[in-house]
């Protein structure tokens, strides 16, 4: 589902089939911010980019924080993100610049607690259990995926929960499309490592390159930790493609403006 507001551009996970209701996550797209430039909407005003590394005006990085704070329960626990397989607890994020832990996921079991990852072409992966107990938001670039981040978030929330059984809900968000993203052959390689059947998201172009479909990479790391495919639910939108809507490093380079993915458990009455 996508919600509009006057200039505000939020997408939620169709996932009520396979989610708790207990769980609510969404993904700011381009429009709905004060960021002006690259960082703005298609038109280059009002942007949303939430990311102070990129160039944008930190007042204004500042305000578009402010704003996606206000779409949930309490400030998000943003990161600082390498590619790295590192994951920490949400509950322990202070999130404020310059304070944010290096890592590329969060969990919590915490209500209202936000786990937030930025993205601008990598795959969000956002993870609940389905009984509502722990959830997680993970950045999978093309590295992450290749060195396991997804099993290695999998294996920590059925850790946490002293569950080895638990099964999980996966929403797929905005990220570069599979008709985008060329890569080389060292790709391919790094995936193999990892996930056995890699080849069959790569499709071979001129010259030793391919084209990398991440989302079937992230389905057959879930596959490999058990989680079924009915619960992963992918919104299938390409950041690159679709410039109305999104930001897109590959696309825009450097200045692209970063998307905030977010998922919490719902505070009880």
């Amino acid at each position: 589902m996508s919600l509009f507001k006057p200039s505000l551009d939020i997408l939620q996970p169709q996932w009520s089939a396979c989610a708790p209701e207990s769980v609510d996550a969404l993904f700011t797209a381009r429009a709905g911010g004060v960021s002006s430039g690259p960082w703005g909407d298609a038109t280059g005003i009002m942007g949303l980019n939430v990311a102070f590394h990129t160039g944008d005006a930190p007042a204004c990085v500042k305000m578009n924080r402010g704003i996606v704070a206000q779409l949930v329960p309490s400030d998000p626990k943003w990161l600082t993100q390498t590619h790295s397989t590192t994951i920490v607890c949400a509950d322990d994020v202070d999130g404020a610049l310059g304070a944010a832990p290096e890592a590329d996921a969060s969990y919590s079991m915490t209500p209202g607690t936000v786990c937030t990852v930025m993205v601008a072409d990598c795959l969000p992966v956002l993870i609940s259990d389905t009984k509502g107990r722990i959830v997680a938001a993970v950045h999978a670039g093309w590295k992450g995926l290749a060195d396991g981040i997804i099993q290695k978030t999998i294996e920590t929330l059925r850790r946490k929960l002293n569950d080895p059984q638990a099964s999980f809900a996966v929403w797929l968000a905005p990220r570069i499309g599979k008709e985008s993203f060329e890569v080389g052959e060292d790709v391919l390689v790094a995936m193999k490592k990892h996930l056995p059947d890699a080849q069959d998201a790569f499709a071979a172009l001129e010259g030793g390159k391919y084209l990398c479909d991440l989302a079937l990479l992230a389905r057959q790391a879930l596959a490999l930790s058990n989680v079924p495919p009915g619960n992963v639910i992918d919104c299938a939108l390409s950041t690159v493609t679709n410039k109305e809507r999104f930001f897109s490093y590959r696309r825009d380079g450097e200045r692209s403006g970063r998307h905030a993915a977010m998922i919490w458990i719902k505070a009880t009455a």
